[in-house]
């Protein structure tokens, strides 16, 4: 979620109403709830007696909130300390699986909690660990050199002066270690102090937390697994929060659900791309006004959803188009 939402002293699951009508027809069996955070989803879901829930969340944190609900609903809710790549390996536990459910953005606990550095008042060191990571956004800033800073900047954030703020932290970076604050003045002084609705880092904390977390690589692979774990006649819905996610959600849903001859050269017949799903709209769904002045974070989520009506094992063109994004997440390597 956007590291710029003002902090809010509630939790609100974004567009559940929208969510609940959306996989209400499907209601009398198992949901995944692939980043369960505070539960918000699985709670309205478990609302249903003839639900079943399986949990799904990266970060450890959320485990009390997971055993809340465990001992309210008993065999009907399952928790796994699980990232949602990993969704193949709940094969064996998915009987009756109806629909499968990704909210994209982050919890407010999360976004509170100083330690992990995604909030820009953190005076502690960079941090970004959502769960199960390799490093962290500190060794990011303080290892990796300044050709590749600004890939990550520019591609994960979008940020037009990437090249002068990797340049500025490798200058700053010569004399001490940058801890977050640190950061957050670096790029005011790349961008030129001012006060707006978007604050200055945000873009670059956005790229960082993107690349940390591996979040490119997770949603693709977490969407494809989730596919093919997801019987014909189920559902997926997404929930997403900046463009980047958002771009790989919408080629994935409507790539797999319009006919398309992959080159004018070769047979039509040789050539389509399978229709995999069944999209009820086109356009994503966007919170309503009321919605928004009760939780102005969720002014930035997009839902969409498609319902599957094939099965397939060939995803190579989805991994393909997104291919520049996964290299540069693999600049991991280098640290």
């Amino acid at each position: 979620m956007n590291a710029t939402i003002k902090l809010e002293k509630k939790h609100f699951p974004v567009l559940l109403n929208e969510l609940e009508s959306i996989i209400s027809p499907l209601y009398g069996g198992t949901f995944i709830d692939c980043t369960f955070g505070q539960g918000g989803y699985s709670k309205k879901i478990l609302e249903n007696s003839e639900n079943k829930v399986i949990a799904l969340d990266r970060d450890k944190e959320v485990l009390n909130q997971a055993l809340s609900l465990k001992k309210k609903f008993g065999s009907k809710f399952n928790f796994y300390n699980l990232k949602f790549s990993e969704i193949i390996s709940l094969l064996p536990k998915t009987e009756n699986l109806k629909g499968i459910i990704f909210d994209l953005g982050y919890s407010l606990n999360q976004i509170n909690d100083l330690n992990r550095g995604i909030s820009f008042k953190s005076k502690s060191k960079l941090n970004m660990k959502m769960g199960m990571n390799d490093f962290s956004a500190e060794d990011v800033i303080n290892k990796l050199n300044q050709e590749s800073l600004a890939k990550i900047i520019k591609s994960f954030g979008e940020e037009q002066k990437a090249k002068l703020i990797a340049k500025n932290i490798i200058q700053q970076r010569s004399k001490k270690n940058i801890l977050t604050h640190d950061l957050v003045s670096i790029i005011d002084r790349a961008k030129g102090y001012k006060k707006g609705k978007i604050h200055n880092a945000t873009k670059t904390f956005q790229a960082l937390r993107i690349f940390v977390n591996k979040e490119i690589s997770e949603l693709i692979y977490g969407l494809i697994n989730s596919f093919k774990l997801l019987p014909v006649g189920g559902i997926i819905v997404v929930v997403t929060f900046h463009s980047i996610e958002d771009k790989i959600v919408k080629y994935f849903f409507k790539n797999y659900s319009e006919i398309k001859n992959s080159s004018r050269y070769y047979p039509e017949s040789n050539n389509k791309i399978k229709l995999l799903f069944k999209l009820a709209n086109n356009k994503p769904i966007y919170p309503n006004q009321s919605e928004i002045k009760k939780n102005p974070p969720s002014r930035s989520a997009k839902l969409r959803y498609g319902i599957k009506i094939r099965e397939s094992s060939d995803f190579n063109d989805f991994i393909s188009k997104f291919e520049n994004l996964l290299k540069i997440e693999n600049l991991s390597n280098e640290l």
